[in-house]
């Protein structure tokens, strides 16, 4: 008799964890040839509550860390991308990629993190100032992290699609929940198995797979999510996530039309999108005057 593979269920990432969804819900993932290569968690809007939990509970540590100990922890993962590389290729191949386009995307997916690491000590210096006014007063604005983000990440890009939307995010302070490709789900599982080893605390990044369908209505109207990323073509489910972003008035980014291979799909500037200026004034002494002048 023919033997019957034991496939592997990937399962989510939610607050460091890899629970299965609540629903027990799951779809065969397919290659090809029509034949199934692996099982894929179904996630739930009750998962995705959970994993806004864990964001918001970790989210003022992760941003009260030392901007330089953020680009150590991204450069981590870089190192350790970099010693699973030939996993990632091979789930990219298993989907149906061609061998070289999938090294490629893999070696800029690494190269990408290690951009975004480089970025974590150095955007505040590129988007803060130090404002003229006219009074006594030093007046300073400074970039400070938005919160919690929604993510909806691409669906043709697997991993480049991932390590895009993530890491300007977590650079810059934030904590968010994704939803990975649906189609393409393997690597997103296998890149939260690195998130796991590297040295990022637990609930910075939560990995959800499942169907957009289902899910960008939760995404976008759950009144603790700061801000809502979205990376896909569908314009009914951007119409209602607008709408539902206006019910506590989150930040919605629509970035539908990147090339994830080239390097305008990285910049410092998407940092930025996911930083509320915060401006601060302080009175000037006058020294002269305190100590009876000079």
């Amino acid at each position: 008799m023919a033997r019957l593979e034991v496939l592997k269920t990937y399962k989510i990432f939610i607050g460091g964890q890899f629970p299965r969804t609540e629903s027990g819900r799951y779809y065969p993932l397919k290659n090809k040839k029509g034949e199934v290569i692996a099982n894929i968690c179904l996630s739930s809007r009750k998962d995705f509550r959970n994993a806004v939990v864990a964001a918001r509970g970790v989210f003022g540590g992760w941003a009260g860390r030392a901007a330089f100990n953020r680009s150590q922890i991204l450069y981590r993962i870089a190192e350790i991308m970099e010693g699973r590389k030939e996993q990632f290729i091979a789930e990219l191949i298993l989907q149906g990629a061609a061998s070289k386009s999938a090294t490629d995307e893999v070696i800029t997916a690494i190269d990408r993190m290690v951009y975004y690491a480089g970025w974590c000590d150095k955007y505040q210096a590129l988007f803060s100032s130090v404002n003229p006014v006219a009074s006594s007063h030093f007046n300073f604005s400074v970039a400070e992290p938005t919160g919690v983000v929604a993510v909806i990440a691409s669906e043709e890009n697997s991993l480049l699609g991932l390590v895009t939307a993530i890491a300007p995010i977590i650079a810059g302070g934030n904590t968010c929940v994704v939803l990975a490709s649906e189609s393409k789900p393997l690597c997103s599982v296998t890149f939260s198995e690195v998130l796991n080893t590297s040295d990022l605390p637990g609930g910075v990044v939560n990995i959800m797979t499942g169907s957009s369908a289902e899910l960008h209505t939760h995404f976008s109207s759950h009144m603790d999510v700061n801000a809502m990323v979205y990376y896909r073509t569908n314009k009914a489910e951007v119409k209602l996530i607008k709408e539902n972003a206006s019910l506590n008035v989150k930040r919605v980014f629509i970035y539908d039309s990147q090339n994830m291979a080239t390097n305008k799909a990285q910049s410092p500037y998407f940092i930025n999108d996911l930083q509320e200026t915060k401006t601060t004034w302080h009175p000037i002494e006058n020294v002269g005057s305190a100590k009876g002048g000079y």
